[in-house]
């Protein structure tokens, strides 16, 4: 993995590189930034730059021995840590070529992902005692080959308690050991291992950064990488699981399903409900994602910051005439509980029920803002 192979993060990549050149590489990092920001694959191809042996200015040479065997993740140097989904007895070696696949096949990869690598269904995701044992063992050997060890754990919030046996290989590492823990969320990171890295932050892609990826890698038309980008929200990993889909044209649907809650239709819902049902899962994710995308933008026009808005022309125009027809609580309402559909619609829930509900809800939310505009 090189760093040119890796949408945006120029800020990122130049202060890992400058910290190489500059020999002021921790020997724990912690790499946290959102889901689909890129955050595994700068990992990857900072320890690939650090044990490269034609190091070039700004980049690993791709070429070198190091080099060939980081690209198919097998040098005896770099070393992997991730959430598992099976029995105490199991490890992440146990599923290294499931890994290596997976990774190479998506170096954005999530954990819904992962899970689908694994079969894993509705397991629960972590990262054992056994395998917190493993890392141990692995960092207590000199590098082999290279001149740095490497130990890169993907998402440090699935340690329980077992991750306090890491804190002395840590915090006492072998020398040239690194110990680059990939993490989302800090707040679900054990504090005594957080206390013990260095923060690399690592923001959200933006927009334009998504969409030129989109056309000039993905061979999409500028229409189709717009509202990807538009609904991913910054999250790459998104972003392709969408070029999978079959259709990413919501707003008509959306549109619909608004006015049909708002004019309180229950005949009509059944059917939308019958439609939403049939869409697949994915489909139905991407749905409620737009919905939620669409929903904010409509706050931003309530708020008087329609500068801040990226929609198309026509559904901009939608916007303003659903900006008309609720109040900000309202909007936000909704956005909860289009967020709280998503996640059950992850978990597998009955997508008729779900969406009966979630209309019922939605009618009951705009109800508020028609006796509101009755009272005034």
């Amino acid at each position: 993995m090189q760093f040119k192979q890796i949408v945006g993060q120029e800020a990122v990549k130049q202060r890992l590189i400058n910290s190489v050149k500059e020999n002021r590489v921790s020997h724990a990092q912690l790499f946290l930034g959102p889901a689909g920001s890129g955050s595994l694959p700068l990992a990857v191809a900072y320890a690939q730059y650090l044990s490269c042996e034609d190091r070039q200015e700004d980049d690993s040479c791709g070429e070198c021995s190091s080099c060939r065997k980081y690209q198919k993740l097998m040098h005896p140097d770099l070393h992997f840590s991730y959430p598992t989904f099976g029995t105490p007895k199991e490890s992440a070696i146990d599923f290294i070529e499931n890994w290596r696949r997976a990774f190479l096949e998506n170096n954005y990869l999530n954990l819904d992902v992962w899970r689908s690598y694994l079969d894993a269904g509705n397991k629960q995701a972590n990262i054992n005692i056994l395998e917190c044992h493993q890392i141990i063992k692995k960092l207590s050997f000199k590098p082999f080959e290279s001149v740095y060890k490497v130990l890169i754990l993907w998402l440090p919030e699935y340690l329980d308690k077992q991750g306090n046996a890491l804190l002395k290989i840590i915090e006492e590492p072998q020398p040239n050991t690194l110990f680059l823990l990939v993490a989302e969320n800090q707040d679900q990171i054990l504090n005594t291992v957080l206390s013990r890295t260095q923060l690399i932050k690592i923001p959200a892609l933006g927009y334009t950064e998504i969409l030129d990826h989109l056309v000039e890698k993905h061979h999409q038309t500028a229409q189709a990488a717009a509202q990807i980008a538009y609904l991913c929200n910054g999250n790459l990993s998104d972003a392709l699981a969408m070029l999978q889909d079959e259709n990413n044209g919501f707003h008509g649907l959306f549109v619909q399903w608004l006015r049909l809650c708002f004019a309180n239709k229950g005949v009509e819902i059944v059917a939308f409900v019958d439609q939403a049902a049939k869409l697949g899962r994915e489909n139905q994710k991407n749905f409620l994602r737009y919905g939620i995308s669409f929903i904010r933008e409509c706050c931003l026009l309530l708020s008087g910051a329609e500068s801040l808005v990226h929609l198309p022309q026509q559904e901009l125009e939608t916007a303003r005439k659903m900006a008309g027809v609720m109040n900000i609580e309202v909007a936000q309402g909704i956005i909860t509980e289009l967020e709280k559909a998503h996640y059950h619609i992850e978990r597998n829930a009955n997508p008729k029920i779900l969406f009966l509900d979630v209309s019922l809800q939605i009618i009951k939310l705009l109800s508020l803002t028609i006796r509101q505009k009755a009272d005034t």
